[in-house]
C-alpha cells in the first residue's frame, strides 16, 4: 500500500430553488436585499482601498461599522456583519488576483537566473504594504488593482445561526431565516433532498424571476498519496481535453459550440434587419413599429436558449474533466491561456468563435476534479507548444490541422504531439511560466541550432530544407545564433 500525503475534501456548490413562501416574506426579504445593497456598496468604497490592502475578513465589520451603522438602515447587527465579511473575503480574492498578475509582470520585466533574488525580494514585498515603499511595485499594483464597487441588491448571506432548517417531506425543507424583527423568522420552503447546513446565500435571480439558496456542500474526504503520476492536457476546440496518454477528452465540443455560435450569429443578423424595420416605421406606422419591438425583439426566447446552450457545453466540460482524472490523484500540467490572444490577424468566422470557447470554464472545470480527487493543476507558459516536435524538443516541424509532421516526414497526432510538449515544460528549468513568447522562441530557437549542429547543419539550412518555419528567421534570437555572438550556444 502507498503511503498517505494526507486528505481533501471534496465541496461543491449546490443551488436549490424557493418553491414557496408568502407575498409578505418576498417582500420583507427583497427590501432587506435592498438595504443590504447599500452595506455592501459602502463596504466595497471603504475596504477596496489599497490602505486594507492583505485585511482579514475576521476584523472587517468594525471598520465599517464606524462609518454605517445597521440601526441607521433597520437592519440586524448580524446580518450586516455577515455581508461585510462576505464583502471582505471577495476583496481578498482580488487582491490574490491582482498579486498573481503583478508577479507576471516582475518576471516578464525581470526575467534569466541573474534576476532570481530580486524577483524573489519583490514578490516578499508583495505579500505586506511593503510595497507602497517601492515606486515600481506601487506603481503595477496601482495598474492591476482597480477599486471595486458592487451594484448587488438582489442576495442575503446567512451564517449557520441566522436560519433553522425543518425536513417538511421527502424532497422539501423549510428554512426559517432570520428577519428584521428580533424573534420574527422568514419561512421559505425549497425543493431539496437533504438537511441544508453551514453558510447559505439567498439570491433572487432576476432572470428566471425567482429565488434561490446557494450553499456548499461537503461530499466526504479523499486521500491523497505521496507521488502523483505526471500528465501534460492540450486545451482544445475540436475537443475539450487531450492528454498525453494519448485520448481525447469531451470530443463533441467543437461541433456544440460552432453550431451555437452560428445560431446566434444568424439570430442578430435577422434582429438587425428587424431593428431597422423598427426604425422606419416608427413615424410612418407606430403601431406596427410597435408590435414588432413587442413580439419580434425581445430577448426571453433567446436568453433560454443561451442559458440551454452553457449548460450544454459546461456539461461536455464537466464529463472531460471526469474522465481525465478517473477517480486519479494525478499531477496535471496545462496551458495557461488566461492571457487574451493578441496581434494575431483573424477571420471574423474564426474570432467569433473563439469568443465562444469556454477556456475559463475548462480552468474552473480542471481544478474542480482536481480537488475532487486529490490532484494537482500546475499551469505552464503555453508559447510554441503546438509547434514543438515533442521528439526532439525542437521547431523542427510544422502543424497542419489535427496532424503534425517532423522534419523526417513522420506525422503524429497535432494534439497528442502537444499534450507531451505541455508535459515535458512541465519540468523545463529554462522556459518558466511567466517568461514571455519572445524569450520562449530564443530558448527554443537554441534547442533547434544544438540539435542541427548535431546533423552537420545550421539553423539557415533548416529554414532552406524547409524544416525551420520562416517566421523565426526574423527574430532577434536568430540572427544572433547565426552571427555566433558572445552568450550563445557553441
Amino acid at each position: 500500500m502507498p503511503k498517505k500525503k494526507g486528505v481533501t475534501k471534496k465541496i461543491s456548490t449546490q443551488i436549490v430553488p424557493v418553491i414557496g413562501m408568502t407575498e409578505t416574506v418576498k417582500a420583507e426579504l427583497l427590501s432587506t436585499m435592498k438595504k443590504l445593497g447599500i452595506v455592501r456598496s459602502e463596504s466595497y468604497n471603504k475596504l477596496g482601498s489599497i490602505c486594507y490592502w492583505g485585511i482579514d475578513w475576521k476584523k472587517a465589520y468594525p471598520e465599517v461599522k464606524g462609518f454605517r451603522t445597521p440601526e441607521s438602515l433597520g437592519l440586524p447587527s448580524k446580518l450586516a456583519e455577515w455581508t461585510v465579511s462576505d464583502v471582505a473575503k471577495a476583496i481578498t480574492a482580488q487582491q490574490a488576483a491582482c498579486k498573481d498578475a503583478v508577479i507576471k509582470n516582475i518576471y516578464q520585466r525581470f526575467p534569466g537566473k541573474e534576476n532570481q533574488n530580486k524577483r524573489k525580494e519583490l514578490c516578499k514585498q508583495l505579500k505586506t504594504l511593503a510595497f507602497l515603499e517601492n515606486t515600481l511595485l506601487h506603481r503595477l499594483v496601482r495598474k492591476e488593482y482597480q477599486r471595486g464597487h458592487s451594484w448587488v441588491r438582489n442576495q442575503i448571506v446567512y451564517q449557520q445561526g441566522g436560519y433553522k432548517c425543518k425536513r417538511l417531506s421527502r424532497n422539501t425543507y423549510q428554512l426559517e431565516l432570520a428577519g428584521l424583527k428580533r424573534g420574527k423568522r422568514n419561512k421559505i420552503v425549497v425543493k431539496y433532498n437533504r438537511k441544508i447546513k453551514g453558510q447559505i446565500r439567498l439570491i433572487y435571480n432576476q432572470l428566471l424571476q425567482r429565488f434561490e439558496v446557494h450553499f456548499l456542500v461537503d461530499y466526504g474526504t479523499i486521500e491523497i498519496p505521496v507521488e502523483r503520476r505526471s500528465i501534460g492536457v492540450d486545451k482544445g476546440y475540436t475537443e475539450a481535453f487531450y492528454d498525453s496518454d494519448g485520448q481525447a477528452h469531451g470530443k463533441g465540443l467543437g461541433k456544440v459550440t460552432t453550431k451555437k455560435s452560428d445560431r446566434i450569429c444568424a439570430k442578430n443578423r435577422n434582429r438587425g434587419k428587424l431593428w431597422a424595420l423598427h426604425r422606419k416605421l416608427e413615424k410612418i406606422d407606430p403601431d406596427k413599429s410597435a408590435r414588432i419591438l413587442e413580439n419580434n425583439l425581445t430577448r426571453k426566447t433567446e436568453n433560454r436558449r443561451y442559458r440551454q446552450n452553457q449548460t450544454e457545453l459546461a456539461a461536455i466540460i464537466g464529463a472531460a474533466s471526469k474522465s481525465l482524472f478517473n477517480e486519479e490523484a494525478l499531477k496535471v500540467f496545462a496551458e495557461d491561456l488566461t492571457q487574451p490572444i493578441r496581434n494575431k490577424r483573424q477571420s471574423k468566422a474564426v474570432s467569433r468563435k473563439l469568443n465562444s470557447w469556454m477556456k475559463g470554464a475548462m480552468r474552473d472545470s480542471l481544478q474542480k476534479w482536481a480537488n475532487w480527487t486529490g490532484s494537482v493543476v500546475t499551469e505552464v507558459q503555453p508559447s510554441y507548444t503546438s509547434q514543438i516536435d515533442s521528439r526532439t524538443g525542437t521547431l523542427l516541424g510544422k502543424r497542419t490541422g489535427d496532424n503534425f509532421t517532423g522534419f523526417d516526414g513522420v506525422v503524429l497526432q497535432a494534439d497528442y504531439n502537444a499534450a507531451l510538449n505541455i508535459l515535458a515544460r512541465g519540468t523545463d528549468k529554462e522556459i518558466t511560466r511567466y517568461m514571455n513568447k519572445t524569450e520562449v522562441q530564443a530558448v527554443l530557437l537554441r534547442r533547434t541550432a544544438r540539435y542541427l549542429r548535431g546533423m552537420g547543419l545550421s539553423l539557415l539550412d533548416g529554414v532552406e530544407l524547409g524544416w525551420l518555419d520562416l517566421k523565426h528567421s526574423k527574430t532577434k534570437a536568430f540572427k544572433q545564433l547565426l552571427a555566433g555572438m558572445p552568450g550563445t550556444p557553441r
